[in-house]
C-alpha cells in the first residue's frame, strides 16, 4: 500500500498514466524454496484494496485459464509471464475475459513469432520486451527487433528492471545489475516504446523477490520526471530527425 500512495502521487503529480503491479503467485521460481507470494485470494483482495484506494488501474500475472477468468475479476491488465507466452489455453482464456493482456516476450522467442501469441489472445493486448537468453545466466536487449515487434500492431512496453536480470545466477535464484535499468529504460524510449516497466521497491536489498534487479522507489520518484521529460523531446522529432 505504501508502495501504491507514491505510485497514485506520482501519477497525479506528472500526469502521466502507471499501472500498479504486483503477483500473488511467482510460479517460476528458480528453486522449489524461493518466496512465492501471498496466494490468490489474499493477493486478489490486496490489488482490489489498491485499486479502490488510489484509483490506479492494476496489473497481475496469471499461469492458468482459471486463473485468468478469477482475476479478471479484479485486475485492469491480465500479464502473460514471459516463460508462459506459448500457452495456447492460457492466452485463449486470458483474451476472452476481455481485459488488456500484457504478454511477456519470452526470452527465447523471435520477436516475429509473438504476432502468433498476440493471435492467439485475440488481439487486445500489450507486447513486453524483457531480454532474450545470450548462454548461461544472461539475457540481452535486442532494440533492432523492435520494428518487427511494432509491425505486429500492438502497443510496446519495455520491461527495463526484468531485462537486467541474471536468470538463475546467484545460486538457486535470480540477480541483475539494477544500474543498468534506466540506461536501457532511455535507449528504449529512443526506440519509440509506448510504455516502460519497472519492479520498485522501498529497500530492494530486502525484497523476497528480484531485489537485484529493483529500482529503489525514491530512485523511481526521481527518474519519473526526467523519463517522461525524454519522452517528449523524442515525439517532437520529425520524419527528417530535427527536434
Amino acid at each position: 500500500m505504501a508502495v501504491a500512495a507514491k505510485l497514485m502521487e506520482l501519477a497525479v503529480l506528472h500526469k502521466v498514466e502507471i499501472v500498479f503491479k504486483a503477483s500473488y503467485d511467482k510460479a517460476n521460481r528458480t528453486s522449489g524454496s524461493s518466496f512465492r507470494g501471498i496466494g490468490r485470494a489474499q493477493g486478489l483482495a490486496v490489488l482490489r484494496k489498491v485499486k479502490e484506494q488510489t484509483g490506479l488501474p492494476v496489473l497481475t500475472d496469471v499461469h492458468s485459464p482459471e486463473e485468468a477468468r478469477e482475476a479478471a475479476d479484479v485486475a485492469d491488465v491480465l500479464q502473460i509471464p514471459a516463460f508462459l507466452s506459448r500457452q495456447t489455453d492460457l492466452l485463449a482464456a486470458a483474451g476472452l475475459t476481455g481485459k488488456i493482456v500484457n504478454i511477456k516476450k519470452g526470452q527465447f522467442m523471435a520477436p516475429q513469432d509473438m504476432r502468433y501469441a498476440v493471435e492467439k489472445a485475440g488481439g487486445k493486448c500489450w507486447l513486453t520486451e524483457r531480454g532474450t537468453f545470450f548462454g548461461y545466466n544472461r539475457l540481452v536487449v535486442d532494440f533492432a527487433a523492435m520494428p518487427v515487434l511494432r509491425a505486429i500492431g500492438v502497443p510496446l512496453v519495455f520491461d527495463a528492471t526484468h531485462s537486467v536480470q541474471t536468470p538463475g545466477g546467484e545460486q538457486g535464484k535470480s540477480g541483475g545489475d539494477r544500474a543498468l535499468a534506466v540506461p536501457l529504460a532511455r535507449a528504449a524510449l529512443g526506440m519509440g516504446f509506448d510504455g516502460l516497466f519497472f519492479e520498485v521497491h522501498p529497500d530492494p536489498d530486502k525484497a523476497l523477490c528480484d531485489g537485484p534487479n529493483s529500482l529503489a522507489l525514491k530512485e523511481f520518484e526521481q527518474q519519473v520526471p526526467r523519463l517522461i521529460e525524454l519522452a517528449a523531446s523524442i515525439r517532437r522529432w520529425d520524419g527528417s530527425g530535427k527536434r
